[in-house]
């Protein structure tokens, strides 16, 4: 199957031959031909697979092929993410794939400055990738205004309609058209929010590229049981001992994410971090650096979970279990794109067994144990499994007390 076949014009498919995109994937495949046909969409597949150049590439043919022109302040079509640096790497794909067509595109986030933003908005575009805070920012200040949007992308829509950003996708959503088609596109897609995405959709198309929740099969997954303590110990033996070139490293805090930059500075070992008390700019450069391959280690808290496209990332080490089960399939997402293989390690203390049970629940696996000699946990960390089932260990018998006191008594007899 080509591109062309999927009913997308010349001037996109060229541009596609350029960026070495031969044939379409499973999502692409499928959501492209319903997305240029005005339908809305609820697309489910694993990181990696094209999710971005699913909904990109046609929303951007029915813009060109459109012809109108964006208003003052306004916006033809919204594509909303739930983080900065999503929304810098989403934008930089509508870029390239839009090259040679005459539309007007921008990015708005927080952490840096609104003016330049607005300044931009005052041409208005035909697509704009925001982050739903800095777009209502804008909206307050009437340097948006939404009348013009026909369509509205949630990418990783799951994140988009949890608790964290509901209020704000709420207020967004009264301010949009009612006429307009929505896209929903994720990895992952719980029931509840199924059930809350039905609400968003008219008749969608619902796509299922791979089953659901499930972790790309290209990465070999394993956990290493180990204590609390000694998570960033474990983490600098591991590191050393497979050689891995390039890891990146999740960790549940802020705080955690600055110490263990700081003992792997100390080792003299390349690191930089990611998580939200960074300034923007020096979160953009902390990532540009690690896709350069200046940095051999970058260590994020889950800000960096979603949407990032790495080439060729070798390895992604939960040093931390992330407290949401799908943020397991995102993290891990990292690695193994575009078909390329790759490893994902977690290191699992006692107190995360119940993270680690909803994972192989969520992903429908149970997580091959590997002991690190040398690190063997104080604090067993019970046995799961894919049912979700903690598997406790049975207690030893306890000697009858009269056999004991024959015992006791056997031994003073011998003294």
């Amino acid at each position: 199957m080509s591109f062309a076949s999927l009913g997308l014009i010349d001037q996109i498919t060229r541009t596609l031959a350029s960026l070495q995109y031969v044939s379409p994937t499973a999502v692409q495949s499928q959501a492209i031909p319903a997305v240029l046909a005005g339908r809305d969409v609820m697309a489910a597949a694993q990181t990696g697979t094209g999710k971005t150049a699913g909904f990109a590439l046609p929303l951007l043919q029915r813009l060109a092929m459109e012809g109108a022109q964006a208003a003052s302040n306004s916006a033809r079509s919204l594509i909303l993410v739930p983080t900065r640096e999503l929304a810098e790497q989403v934008h930089e794909s509508v870029k390239a794939y839009g090259a040679g067509l005459p539309l007007r595109t921008m990015v708005a986030y927080g952490g840096v400055s609104i003016n330049p933003q607005m300044m931009r908005l005052r041409k208005g575009v035909d697509v704009l990738v925001a982050t739903p805070g800095r777009l209502l920012d804008l909206q307050r200040q009437n340097a948006v205004r939404f009348n013009q949007v026909q369509t509205l992308v949630l990418d990783e829509a799951d994140r988009m309609l949890d608790l964290g950003f509901s209020r704000d996708i709420d207020k967004l959503l009264a301010l949009l058209p009612k006429q307009r088609q929505t896209l929903l596109f994720s990895a992952t897609f719980s029931d509840p929010i199924r059930a809350l995405a039905g609400k968003l959709l008219h008749d969608p198309v619902s796509i299922e590229a791979t089953p659901r929740n499930t972790t790309v099969r290209a990465i070999r997954q394993w956990i290493v049981p180990v204590d609390k303590k000694r998570k960033p110990e474990l983490f600098l033996h591991l590191l050393k001992r497979h050689g891995w070139g390039q890891v990146l490293a999740f960790v549940k805090t802020r705080k955690g994410v600055d110490q263990l930059v700081e003992l792997l500075a100390s080792k003299r070992i390349d690191a930089d971090s990611i998580h939200g008390d960074k300034p923007q700019p020096a979160r953009l450069r902390a990532l540009a650096r690690f896709k350069a391959g200046e940095v051999k280690v970058l260590v994020a808290t889950d800000v960096a979970a979603r949407g990032l496209d790495i080439e060729e990332l070798p390895v992604v080490v939960n040093v931390d279990l992330p407290i949401v089960a799908e943020d397991y399939v995102h993290r891990t997402g990292r690695t193994g794109r575009a078909g390329a293989s790759g490893e994902a390690v977690s290191l699992v203390c006692a107190d995360e067994v119940q993270q680690l049970a909803a994972i192989e629940v969520l992903t429908g696996q149970t997580l091959q144990r590997k002991d690190e000699p040398g690190f063997e946990p104080e604090h067993r960390v019970p046995q799961t499994n894919a049912s979700g089932q903690v598997v406790k260990k049975p207690k030893k018998p306890k000697k009858p007390k009269g056999e004991a006191r024959v015992v006791q008594e056997d031994v003073r007899f011998r003294k």
